[in-house]
């Protein structure tokens, strides 16, 4: 057993990177590191204001990312979500800083639980294949593995540890169905919502706040919900039980980065209920817990709506990876302030389709120019967008620019090509997009690609499907836009 501490103890072949060579591109990154003036703002929800990203121990970031409760596929918000943070990380990386991201599984929950009754299966079962569906998807759109996945049944004793303390300092109570959290008792609740409780409870996100008629306070929510018949439990001093979902995260953050880590990220849904909670927690045992938060804005439908679900017949991660360049969404994400809600549209992928078939050709004409240190200028620039507040919209259109000015000193013979080629690459490589080679297509697989656009135009979709199906089994990417279907390695 971990002992808590204070509770009872302690797809496609890539080019030469982008034009430089693998060799050559780690010099040029490694050259290319921040000087240790350099400083992130970001925006900070509890002070509603941006701010420096200030950290614990000089040289390295802790950062805790709430993951997934495995009960089904991702789907596109959750792709937002793991995007966001995997660019902020890669781009915390290229400045020379060490760092740590621990983001976990819930892998207990009443979805969870509902599911599997529902389909008279194990609720481990679903949760094992759910879990692997999400990292075939989170690798499918080369998000990079976090440093920790700790998963909620492996922290249940230490969360008994943590409700047992809340109950010793009288900031919990028992009921006939559970224990829950008194937030009266945490004199700045509310500080992450920015609202009163009332206005807390009405916009609180998908989980329920309000459930058991014996709750002090309409706004108190559970630590240990007692098991019903049936239902997955574990032992603990009040009774059989699994604990609520707002206790996990707490003992996995201070377990895994301690008290005081930098920065707590997530989904603008996560605020409140579930930040709000996770902080309470920490502050009625006097921990401290996080410096930063960081939210991350909602994909959105046509109306401004929060959706899980979006461009047409693409319903999860899976589907986005299989019928369009996986790098896409990437792309579409990168033009997008993480702030600011984003819709995922027919016209802003294939767009991105677009502007990533541009940048391979560039890393494929760009293939042979070796030795270059990237241009220092244009890396400035990089920082100056990054460092505020994540600019990444600011910093992709550098990237164009700089692809533009490389093509142009190319066209001109000029000296300059190599070097602001060499930059264009390492702003790609720590956005995270690798470029690709274009790949020779041979006629059989290019007929094949025809048929599959004439039967989408005889609105024959099996047949396409199919088409498209023995495409990929051949090992080519196949990416339909409204200019028709394009193939590559």
């Amino acid at each position: 057993m971990r002992l808590w501490r204070g509770f009872g103890g302690a797809g496609h072949p890539e080019c030469a990177t982008n034009g430089i060579g693998e060799a050559n591109l780690e010099g040029r990154l490694d050259a290319a590191l921040v000087d240790s003036s350099t400083v992130l703002h970001l925006y900070d929800t509890a002070t509603r204001s941006v701010r420096e990203l200030a950290l614990r121990e000089p040289g390295k970031v802790s950062i805790y990312l709430c993951g997934p409760t495995v009960y089904g596929p991702p789907h596109l918000g959750h792709g937002r979500a793991t995007l966001v943070y995997d660019i902020l990380r890669r781009y915390l990386e290229w400045t020379g800083l060490e760092v740590r991201l621990v983001s976990n599984i819930t892998d207990i929950e009443d979805k969870i639980i509902e599911r599997a009754q529902r389909e008279h299966r194990p609720w481990q079962e679903i949760t094992t294949k759910c879990e692997r569906v999400w990292f075939e998807a989170m690798s499918g759109i080369n998000v990079e593995r976090p440093t920790d996945v700790p998963h909620a049944t492996e922290y249940v004793e230490e969360m008994v540890e943590m409700i047992a303390a809340l109950l010793a300092t009288d900031h919990a109570y028992v009921t006939d169905d559970g224990v829950y959290m008194s937030v009266e008792s945490v004199d700045d609740y509310g500080l992450l919502a920015h609202q009163s409780v009332d206005d807390m409870r009405s916009g609180g996100g998908d989980r329920e706040v309000v459930g058991a008629g014996q709750k002090r306070h309409p706004a108190d929510f559970v630590l240990w919900k007692f098991s019903k018949p049936d239902e997955p439990a574990w032992p603990s001093p009040w009774g059989p039980g699994r604990p609520g979902w707002h206790s996990e995260c707490v003992v996995m953050s201070l377990d895994l980065l301690g008290e005081g880590f930098d920065l707590h990220c997530g989904g603008q849904d996560l605020r409140f209920p579930h930040h709000e909670n996770e902080r309470a927690q920490a502050v009625a045992l006097g921990k401290s817990f996080a410096n930063h938060w960081m939210h991350n804005g909602f994909v959105v439908d046509a109306e401004g709506e929060k959706m899980s679900k979006s461009l047409g017949n693409v319903s999860n991660l899976l589907d986005l990876i299989d019928l369009y360049d996986p790098r896409a969404y990437r792309m579409v994400l990168l033009q997008s302030h993480y702030r600011s809600p984003v819709k995922i549209t027919q016209d802003n992928i294939d767009g991105a389709v677009k502007a990533l078939a541009g940048l391979d050709a560039f890393a494929a004409r760009t293939a042979d120019l070796v030795g270059a240190d990237p241009d220092p200028e244009v890396l400035d620039d990089l920082r100056l967008a990054m460092d505020d507040d994540l600019d990444t919209p600011k910093a992709t259109a550098l990237l164009f620019d700089t692809v533009r000015r490389a093509n142009a000193a190319l066209d001109a013979g000029s000296a300059d090509a190599a070097s602001l080629a060499a930059a264009a690459h390492v702003i790609a490589a720590t956005f995270g997009l690798d470029l690709a080679c274009a790949s020779e297509v041979d006629g059989d697989a290019l007929a094949l690609a025809q048929a599959l656009d004439d039967a989408r135009a005889a609105k024959d979709f099996a047949k396409a499907d199919a088409l498209r199906a023995e495409l990929q089994a051949d090992g080519w990417t196949v990416e339909t836009t409204r200019d028709g279907t394009s193939l590559r390695r």
